[in-house]
């Protein structure tokens, strides 16, 4: 078995694990501020919006034309009297884009592209796109995305609990805030390439919490029964059993994206290719981390204010507190069961597991008698 199938397994089996809850606070804060920049960016910087969405016109050059794209921006923003982007395609072409100007200037610019070029006017396609139809491409997106969050919060309220639901959500608009507000500081232009990568990371997202949760709802089963394992506990079990798990999943997404972004878009200077793929690998990654740090951690949080899980923290730690000062081994989350806890008690680990269950059940009892 492979050195990571090792670990999957020994961290499914509770032999080793990280407490993700107890340092959930550290994580909160990072998120915190990680979403602050975004935020600021965003509203300092403002998005880059492509062309679909402010109007203009897209003119391409025939093939292997003899300027370089640095010539090319200069010719097309003097034409045009607006800033223009250049990008050299993969067949040796140019793509100049002028966004801003009215649909009957176009002709005037592709005219004086060619004079400044000393290619053919017909050589040179122009492709004019009216602000009416970014619009409503943003109209749609933000439509889409209402109604994708409202069927999520009611799904995962019905299949888990509202908690649960609420911890999604959040996790959501974590990862949209996050990637729209690299997008502002790096300067990446918005197009509807990068509305359809923004539409699809939610669905990975939500799919590596919704994994950990399904795990934290069979593994919480009547805990109020037992007197070993907190729900954090539980939901820290949750996080290290299916870790391998959104690593891999996310690892074997992020490969092609990147192939995608790096291939794709940065060496053949596929456009939409480009767009596509810079959200999806930063919405990616965002998502990867909200699931496993966010989303998990701030359902223990709200699950520990109820009054039955407090009750039942208070008499978790009072029988550790009770075992210790007893000297007995204080190993969370070990096979032993207790003769006053049923034997499909939910597991959870906070820590390695340092002696065989074996050897402690039954360790410091009177014999025939229950604690």
């Amino acid at each position: 078995m492979s050195k990571l199938g090792n670990l999957g397994a020994r961290l499914h089996r509770g032999e080793i694990g990280y407490d993700f809850i107890k340092n959930r606070k550290i994580w909160y804060g990072l998120s915190i501020l990680i979403t602050i920049t975004a935020i600021v960016g965003l509203a300092v910087r403002g998005l880059n919006m492509g062309i679909e969405f402010q109007g203009g016109a897209v003119f391409t050059t025939p093939k292997n034309v003899s300027v370089s794209v640095s010539q090319a921006e200069e010719y097309a923003e003097s034409a045009s009297g607006h800033d223009a982007i250049v990008q050299e395609l993969g067949d040796g072409s140019l793509r100049i884009q002028v966004a801003g100007i009215e649909t009957d200037k176009a002709n005037q610019i592709k005219n004086q592209l060619s004079d400044d070029l000393k290619v053919d006017a017909e050589q040179i396609n122009a492709e004019l796109v009216g602000p009416s139809w970014g619009e409503q491409i943003a109209n749609k997106a933000w439509q889409g995305l209402g109604i994708f969050l409202i069927l999520v919060v009611i799904y995962l309220a019905i299949a888990f609990e509202w908690r649960m639901a609420l911890a999604a959500f959040v996790a959501l608009i974590h990862d949209i805030t996050i990637t729209v507000g690299i997008y502002a500081l790096v300067g990446f232009e918005v197009t509807p390439g990068t509305v359809i990568g923004l539409l699809t990371i939610l669905g990975y997202s939500l799919y590596d919490t919704v994994v950990v949760f399904d795990s934290l709802k069979e593994q919480t089963k009547d805990l109020t029964k037992q007197t070993r394992w907190t729900y954090s506990d539980v939901a820290n079990r949750s996080i290290n059993s299916t870790l391998v798990r959104s690593i891999n999943t996310t690892v074997v997404a992020l490969l092609p994206v990147a192939g995608l972004l790096f291939i794709g878009g940065g060496v053949l200077g596929a456009g939409m290719l480009n767009d596509i793929s810079l959200s999806l690998f930063v919405g990616l990654a965002a998502g990867a981390y909200s699931s496993i740090f966010i989303a998990t951690p701030l359902v223990a949080d709200l699950k520990e204010r109820e009054p039955a899980m407090k009750a039942l923290k208070k008499r978790v730690l009072a029988k550790r507190a009770q075992g210790a000062a007893k000297g007995e081994p204080q190993v969370q989350g070990a096979d032993e069961v207790y003769a006053d806890e049923p034997e499909d008690a939910a597991p959870a680990v906070v820590g390695p597991r340092n002696q065989p269950a074996s050897r402690t059940r039954g360790r410091g009892r009177p014999s025939g008698k229950r604690r």
